[in-house]
């Protein structure tokens, strides 16, 4: 696997451990968790500017945010307990398909 797609990972992991912390900082009253928020998000930004250097905006910010998206959604159901209905995990599996017609099928996608 190419290195920016593993800097890609863990960049969508850092954004999905930042926000998981901006649940628990209760709006930046808790001070663990407001800290880990920014280091996240730092950490996040960091390594997405490293992809940048390999493939276009538009696709690091759509496999970025698409991935996280659909993450967020599954920490709030197991962590926190948040339900969503069916158009909302219509929309996430909609979400889902999108990132893999950009990687299967779209030559903008870098694979190498």
């Amino acid at each position: 696997m190419p290195m920016h797609y593993i800097l890609l990972f863990f960049a969508v992991v850092a954004e999905t451990i930042a926000t998981t912390a901006l649940q628990a900082s209760h709006q930046f009253t808790r001070l663990g968790p407001s800290v880990l928020v920014v280091i996240g998000y730092a950490i996040s930004f960091l390594l997405l500017s490293f992809t940048l250097r390999y493939m276009p905006v538009g696709v690091v910010y759509a496999i970025w945010s698409g991935l996280g998206i659909v993450l967020i959604a599954l920490i709030g159901f197991l962590v926190f307990g948040q339900r969503l209905d069916a158009p909302a995990m219509i929309g996430l599996a909609l979400i889902v398909a999108g990132i893999v017609v950009i990687q299967v099928f779209s030559s903008t996608a870098t694979h190498g």
